[in-house]
């Protein structure tokens, strides 16, 4: 009985030289360490509306107004005001899932409609098939930020 608590002694007396320093900083106070996301991520506005699709089918080489080709895989999109260059999380709401895009091109230029996504966008946001969806669109960066 006598070996058995000389043993929790031990252990205890361990366990504080192992985890005590780790839980403090000199002079014994806490310390705290916040993360900051660099400017670039850091949300800038959030619209909500409807996202459609478009395609070089729809497009035939199309040029954009950003003078790029327009691809159908690659994650672009259209819009009526941002800044061409802008990166844009945009999310289905739908379903949750979402893309990073940058807009290359303006428009779309349907009622109702705040955003066109490459065909290729999305199906991977899972909205090709049923052509419109609720979005969330966060501006993460702009050309001039």
């Amino acid at each position: 009985m006598n070996l058995t608590r000389n043993l929790k002694s031990v252990a205890l007396a361990i366990a504080g030289v192992i985890f005590f320093p780790c839980c403090t900083a000199s002079g014994g106070a806490t310390e705290q360490t916040h993360f900051q996301f660099p400017d670039a991520l850091r949300v800038q506005s959030v619209q909500k509306g409807k996202a459609s699709w478009y395609s070089t089918q729809t497009n035939s080489g199309k040029q954009t107004a950003s003078g790029r080709k327009l691809n159908n895989s690659s994650a672009t999109a259209a819009h009526k005001t941002l800044p061409l260059g802008s990166t844009v999380r945009v999310t289905n709401l739908s379903n949750g899932k979402a893309e990073v895009v940058t807009i290359t091109d303006r428009g779309p230029f349907i009622a109702g409609r705040i955003i066109d996504v490459s065909i290729g966008v999305a199906e991977r946001l899972g909205f090709a098939a049923r052509g419109v969806v609720p979005v969330k669109l966060e501006v993460l960066a702009t050309p001039a930020s």
